[in-house]
Formats: structure tokens, sequence, C-alpha cells
């Protein structure tokens, strides 16, 4: 009795792994992410359509730097164990100063990423079926996006140019009010009284065009109004519950003021809309699955979903502004190393991280009690439901 027991958990554990190695075959998109002893993460991170609906891709935004340093987005990707990211820049980091200057910084950016794009062979995804095309075929892919809405400079057209070079979800404000306000952002005083009649026909445009209108850095004003002229859910990509302050008191004080209420995620979520959680204000991926919990268990499982605000590459400065020295186009990160303060890369978002990413934050929810059926959701299900909102019917 007791040599059949015996045999039976052998030839259990021999099945289970063997499906964990055909799944690391016949699935080159995440083999170079490393797992637990639990097979459980590598078969759910097969699976499951990860999506960071907030990753910074730092490229040039101005002409004379273009096309900027090599980085090898493809394999951080591959690394993460997500099979997509919101690809994020904002144009604002730099004061504006000069008619025209957001829009050009706009186009250099997008010419950028451009060519990031091909030479690591990927793709930007459209739609929900490019997303799922993509994952079927063990490919990284990307969603366009963009933080901040400066670049309009209050001509509605150029939401459709934004489109015609791949846009698919544009954050309407950032830290800086645009030269042609769309709302009041949530850190500065407000000024607005919420939401613009510009900011109005914006979100009107996007939804016409197919675009995944973002609420991040909108004040609480801006967002409701937002939601009375809506037809199809929003993203709030990046923030946490105000009630999940972590243990640093510096960063708690710092990010406070971007952080969301119960009350206020109760309303997106009454819309249909999805909250991203970000890894700031969380030490450990087990407190990111906490705080992770902590938002599902305010606005149910389906509104919550990946958003890091951390940077899949390395950073990049513009020697305009650093005076550093001129960036060589070719260059590439020493040794293939990954560069930044812990916390600032996707791959490094918490100190003595040996996992990618999202192979790190599945094996942290699993053990705060999610299934896969809910880290799923979670992961990328919930996002890829309003995108598909969003973007349905249009090329």
């Amino acid at each position: 009795m007791d040599h059949n027991r015996q045999e039976l958990s052998r030839r259990k554990f021999i099945v289970k792994m063997t499906a964990v190695g055909a799944t690391l075959m016949i699935n080159p998109l995440f083999s170079l992410g490393k797992i637990d002893d639990d097979p459980r993460i590598a078969e759910i991170v097969a699976r499951t359509t990860g999506v960071d609906t907030h990753n910074h891709i730092d490229v040039p935004l101005n002409t004379d730097e273009l096309p900027g340093p090599t980085v090898d987005l493809a394999n951080n990707i591959r690394k993460s164990g997500l099979s997509a990211i919101c690809m994020t820049f904002a144009v604002d980091y730099q004061k504006l100063s000069r008619e025209g200057e957001a829009y050009d910084r706009f186009i250099d950016g997008l010419n950028a990423m451009d060519e990031v794009l091909k030479t690591n062979n990927l793709k930007r995804s459209f739609n929900l079926a490019d997303i799922e095309t993509a994952h079927k075929e063990h490919r990284p892919t990307v969603i366009q996006s963009v933080e901040g809405a400066h670049f309009l400079e209050g001509k509605l057209g150029r939401v459709e140019v934004a489109y015609n070079r791949g846009l698919r979800q544009l954050g309407l404000l950032h830290d800086s009010d645009a030269s042609i306000p769309l709302g009041d952002v949530y850190t500065n005083p407000p000024k607005w009284g919420g939401l613009t009649s510009f900011g109005a026909d914006v979100i009107r445009e996007c939804e016409r065009l197919g675009i995944l209108v973002d609420l991040t850095h909108a004040s609480n004003e801006t967002i409701n109004a937002a939601l009375k002229i809506t037809t199809k859910p929003v993203i709030i990509s990046h923030t946490g519950l105000d009630t999940q302050l972590g243990k640093n008191e510096f960063m708690a004080k710092m990010m406070r003021p971007r952080l969301i209420s119960k009350e206020q995620a109760k309303i997106v979520a009454s819309a249909g809309g999805v909250v991203g959680i970000w890894t700031h204000l969380s030490d450990t991926p087990l407190e990111y699955a906490q705080n992770v919990k902590a938002m599902v268990d305010v606005i149910g499982i389906d509104h919550v979903c990946i958003g890091t605000d951390t940077k899949m590459t390395p950073a990049y400065r513009s020697p305009a502004t650093s005076g550093s020295k001129p960036v060589d186009p070719k260059s590439k990160p020493p040794n293939g190393k990954i560069s930044g303060r812990v916390g600032e890369r996707t791959n490094e978002a918490w100190q003595d991280q040996k996992n990618g990413f999202y192979f790190t934050v599945v094996e942290a929810m699993l053990r705060v009690g999610f299934v896969e059926a809910e880290i799923a959701r979670i992961g990328g299900g919930n996002f890829c439901r309003v995108f598909d909102s969003a973007t349905s019917g249009r090329k």
C-alpha cells in the first residue's frame, strides 16, 4: 500500500514537472524568466496574458538625439513573463516653453519608439485580436501609450494623427498643465473646475477613433466629469489605495496625493473601469500582492489590473538637459546589466528580486490566496476587456 502511494506520488510529480518543462519548451516567450520550485507559477504565467498597463520606455524627444541608444526591450519583456506592456512616454518632463514644442517632442518620441520596435522585431497591438495573436505565437507585444495630451496644443485633429501613428491609450493628464488645459491634475491646485470643454472633446474623439482613455493624474472632479460623458470604460492605469501607504514615511507623504480613495475607486468601477496597482509603496512582492488584494476587496476582482509605473528598459537622460556627453545611438548597457535604482526597473522592482516581474507577482498572489482564474483577470484579462471595448470594430 505504501509502495503504491509512493509510486503514485512519484508519477504525479513527474507528470507535473513534465508539463512545466513542456510549457517552457513550447513557449519561448517565458524561457528567460527564472521560476520558483512551485510548478504552478510557470504554468500560470504561460497560460495567462500578463499586461503592464503603464510601463515607461525612455526615448529621445529631441530630433538631434534620434534614434537613441539600442535597448533590449524584447528580452526584458520575455524575462518579465508579461505578454504585453503599454509602452508609455511623456513630453512634459522638461518645461515646455514654445508653441509647437510639445508636438515636436511627441513626434520625435514616436519616431524613436518606431526604431526601438524595429531593432527588437516587435509590433504594436492595435486591438485585442492583436494581443491574443501575439500571446498565442509567444511574441511579446506593446500597446502604444502617451502620458499627458500636451502634444495636442488645443488642436483636436492631432488625436487622429496620433491614432494613425499607432496610439491606442491616451493619458489625458500628466504632471503639468497643457498649453490648452484638459482638466485639473490631482497634485496641483485646482484651476479649471475639473474637466475642461477641450478635455471633453478629446475624450469623445478618443472614443470615436478607438483609443482607450486613461484618467490617471486627474482630480476626482475631473474623473467624475469625464465619466458623465464617456460611453466606454476607462482606465486609471497606475495608482493604489490611499489606505495602503507602506512603511516608508517619506514615500508615503510624497505619493499620498497620487493615490485613490475607496469611494473614488468604486465610482470608476461602477462605470465599468479598471484601476491599475503600481509597485510604489510596496517594499516586497508580498506587500504588492496585498495592495492588489486590498483594491480587489473594495471594487471587485473584475476591476483591478497591474500598472507598475516602472521602466522595462534603462532610463534615458537627454544631454540637452542633463549636461551629459552625447549619446551613441548604437550604444548598449554595459554587459546587458540592468541599470537604475531598485524599484525603477520592472525586473528589479524589489530588493533581491531573483525572478522576472510577472513570475514574481504570480508567486506572491498565490501566497495571499488568489487562484489562477483571479490572477488571469488581474494579470491582464480586465485590461483586455476595457481595451477591447475601446478599440473594437476599428482597424
